[in-house]
């Protein structure tokens, strides 16, 4: 009961409002502050259990929070579980801990401290490929996906959350095995690509194609489809790419969570600095594309920070004032 409750508020959100505000990056800003080390195995997932660390990411949270009350926008807030695999929490000596439901917890403890905005907040479960998200060549199987992915799946499922994000994946393969097991969860879910301004994921496959196959191969198929770490001028060629996209593709896409850098993954990857874009360019370039191309989810992925979030914020709330 309480499964179909959620969907039905997850899918009231994407009708009822013109936009959703994403959050901007979370990692990345961690990895930058001095005094903070992330985990080699379940990256920022453990940071809730350390005073220090917990105080950082609430703090990184709680900016996303404020911004999207400000300017009175509903929010996509992310739990810190995108490297909370059963395989990496054994590695890194967790194995007592449930990271997934703990995180989930987390983050509603904070959504519901903001009491009347709470209601304008959506949690999703955070998840993503077993290996490095900038190499397709490490992904899984269809197969080997949907039983590496369906325990963390299940985890995430039996919590609070509103859905569940599969994100920054580059290959058909693992996208479609991590589709399968969300979708035998009940959980509504969304799956997000790292894509080139081809038209493609990063392992070559048309996103007409990946879309198509995904729908076919998954039941229930997902809500929808996303777009993050990739530049929102990447995004936009990809997404009107002749050949590899396609109007289902623009249909089937409702959002972009993009970086800051107009960059290739190995480029950005392989860079020894941030690659930062002016927040008022970032937030008017974003906001464009959101309304060229009808996306309903647009925050920030790498090299964002909350005043990439403010200008973001600034341009939808004035998108939306002129459309009231």
């Amino acid at each position: 009961m309480k499964r179909c409750e959620t969907m039905h508020s997850v899918s009231t959100m994407l009708n009822q409002y013109p936009c959703i505000l994403g959050e901007g990056a979370v990692i990345e800003r961690l990895r930058r502050m001095q005094g903070l080390e992330l985990d080699p195995f379940v990256v920022n997932s453990a940071f809730i259990y350390e005073e220090q660390k917990r105080r950082a990411l609430e703090g990184i949270c709680r900016e996303y929070l404020e911004i999207g009350r400000h300017f009175n926008l509903p929010l996509l807030m992310s739990t810190p579980t995108w490297r909370a695999s059963r395989e990496r929490i054994a590695a890194a000596g967790l194995g007592g801990r449930d990271l997934n439901a703990d995180n989930a917890a987390f983050l509603e403890q904070l959504r519901s401290s903001y009491r009347e905005y709470a209601d304008k907040v959506l949690i999703c479960g955070l998840m993503s490929c077993k290996g490095d998200a900038y190499q397709p060549g490490e992904a899984l199987s269809v197969e080997q996906a949907a039983g590496f992915h369906a325990w963390q799946a299940e985890k995430l499922a039996a919590t609070k959350v509103d859905l569940i994000l599969a994100s920054t994946l580059p290959a058909l393969s693992e996208a479609t095995g991590l589709a399968l097991a969300l979708a035998a969860t009940g959980k509504p879910y969304l799956v997000s690509f790292v894509v080139r301004p081809t038209g493609t994921l990063l392992d070559g496959t048309p996103l007409r194609d990946a879309v198509a196959a995904i729908d076919a191969a998954a039941n229930p198929k997902p809500l929808a489809f996303m777009i993050n770490c990739t530049h929102a001028s990447f995004a936009r060629a990809a997404l009107l790419h002749q050949d590899n996209s396609s109007a289902r593709v623009r249909q089937r896409m409702i959002g972009l969570l993009a970086n800051t850098a107009a960059l290739s993954p190995e480029d950005l990857d392989n860079s020894l600095q941030l690659v930062e874009e002016q927040p008022e360019a970032f937030g008017a370039s974003v906001a464009a594309l959101g309304k060229e191309l009808g996306l309903k989810i647009l925050g920030g992925c790498c090299g964002t920070d909350g005043r990439h979030l403010t200008a973001l914020a600034r341009h939808l709330q004035a998108d939306t004032t002129k459309v009231g």
